[in-house]
């Protein structure tokens, strides 16, 4: 990098949050903070108009959320690195966040040396990510591996939303209820579960995705 100074855009729908992160970094010599802004969608924007090096982003955000704005400038500002700062995180988000394309993740309560230390290590397109952001990430990777190695790793989302009615014991005429579809349309994901899943019925079906945790995974 050059011998200028970071330039960081500031992104939390909070204004005193906002404000105070940046009377902190005002305060580095090597950091300098271009702008601010409120939302996903007005972060694109400023981001597009000012071309940070680094986007220090919240994920909990009106209009447009952290994570899709993080998605939208990997293909807009590519040269700006994100770096998460968030009260959140639980593995999905963490998982979520670094797969849209953020570079680091970090915790709001995080100390401001460590604050400083990830945005130089982001600038530098380095990963920063907290003790917990890491190892939630780590076993949402685990998770994701052991997916892809069950045998309902080929279904689609729909699919595995008809099959844990089918677990349940739930009707067609249930199941559609539930998920706001037709039963023909039902019966036709039904068929396509039982030939993925290479079993002759429906107990076969419900079998697997208990042996696989899916009603686990649903919180039933």
């Amino acid at each position: 990098m050059s011998n200028s100074p970071i330039r960081v855009l500031i992104v939390d729908d909070h204004t005193v949050v906002r404000q105070g992160l940046e009377a902190l970094l005002e305060t580095e010599r090597d950091l300098a903070v271009v702008g601010g802004a409120a939302d996903g969608e007005e972060a694109l924007v400023r981001a597009e108009a000012l071309r940070p090096d680094v986007v220090l982003m919240d994920l909990v955000m009106p209009r447009l959320s952290g994570v899709e704005a993080i998605a939208q400038l990997r293909e807009r500002v590519p040269e700006a690195h994100v770096l998460v700062l968030t009260s959140f995180h639980d593995d999905d988000r963490v998982y979520e966040a670094i797969e849209a394309g953020a570079l680091g993740y970090l915790l709001k309560d995080v100390g401001p040396e460590e604050l400083v230390r990830g945005i130089r290590e982001v600038a530098r397109g380095t990963s920063a990510l907290d003790g917990e952001a890491a190892r939630a990430l780590v076993r949402r990777l685990q998770h994701a591996d052991r997916e892809a190695e069950s045998p309902l790793a080929a279904l689609t989302d729909r699919e595995r939303d008809v099959l844990v009615g089918v677990a349940r014991g739930a009707s067609n005429g249930e199941i559609a209820r539930d998920l706001g579809i037709g039963e023909p349309t039902v019966r036709t994901h039904v068929s396509h579960v039982l030939r993925k899943l290479d079993v002759p019925n429906r107990t076969r079906a419900a079998l697997l995705a208990i042996e696989a945790g899916l009603l686990d995974d649903t919180d039933t």
